[in-house]
């Protein structure tokens, strides 16, 4: 029997690198899991609900039709991603509203998210719900590794968003502990993923680990503190980094 047998799961953005991986490690973990995504392109997934997480109702949609399906929502997963085109301009060129748009389309959908399944959790008395994070939402950046890589850089809006992140599920965790439902935060590190050569060389040079992380290192991390045996874990962040915040 799998951690997470029967368990009704949604995650976030579930076509990405990190985001197909979770599914795939949660429904071999005995998890229902639905893949809330904007892109889905196929309707051969069962579970999967096209979702854009920035859109209140698309939201409410797909609360309501896991609801409808199953009457609960046991763990939950913000993995999503959306972003502006202009994403990843230097920081002294990016438009204050581009930077608003970030701050809306990342930060504002995890509140209204947030309030509404943790409400849907506290009215059982239990639940999990894990907000992807990274790194750089608790230490400063190393602009070195960016060096000579064709324009790489690490978006500044990036930093506030997953900081701010990090801390509102401490918040979070405060607020709905009383009522068994618990939140944490997973925080990877660089995750290889056809990165400039200089990126990857430089990232790995300093890492302790001397490599770029992987997809699937990062899901089993998520799915424990879905798990039951996370059951008296709340407020955490998980940091699975290769080692990188520990130097």
């Amino acid at each position: 029997m799998g951690k997470l047998e029967n368990k009704i799961v949604v995650v976030t953005g579930g076509n990405g690198l990190i985001g197909s991986s979770m599914i795939t490690y949660f429904r071999n973990e005995g998890a229902i899991c639905y893949n809330a995504e904007i892109s889905l392109s196929s309707s051969n997934d069962e579970f999967g609900i096209v979702c854009d997480i920035t859109n209140p109702k698309s939201v409410d949609f797909l609360i309501s039709e896991v609801l409808m399906k199953h009457g609960r929502i046991d763990g939950w997963v913000n993995n999503a991603y959306p972003r502006t085109k202009d994403w990843g301009t230097k920081f002294e060129d990016i438009p204050l509203d581009s930077w608003k748009q970030n701050v809306d389309m990342q930060l504002n959908s995890i509140f209204y998210i947030t309030q509404k399944v943790l409400e849907l959790m506290k009215t059982v008395g239990k639940g999990s719900l894990v907000n992807i994070t990274s790194i750089y939402g608790i230490v400063g950046n190393d602009f070195t590794i960016y060096e000579n890589t064709g324009g790489l850089t690490s978006p500044a809006a990036y930093s506030a968003i997953k900081g701010g992140i990090i801390s509102y599920s401490r918040y979070l965790a405060s607020y709905y502990g009383k009522h068994g439902v618990r939140v944490n935060c997973v925080s990877p590190g660089g995750i290889f993923n056809g990165q400039h050569e200089n990126f990857v060389k430089q990232y790995e040079s300093k890492v302790p680990l001397k490599r770029l992380g992987l997809s699937h290192e990062i899901a089993p991390g998520v799915s424990f503190l879905l798990s039951d045996d996370a059951s008296y874990i709340t407020g955490q962040n998980l940091v699975i980094d290769g080692g990188w915040t520990a130097i």
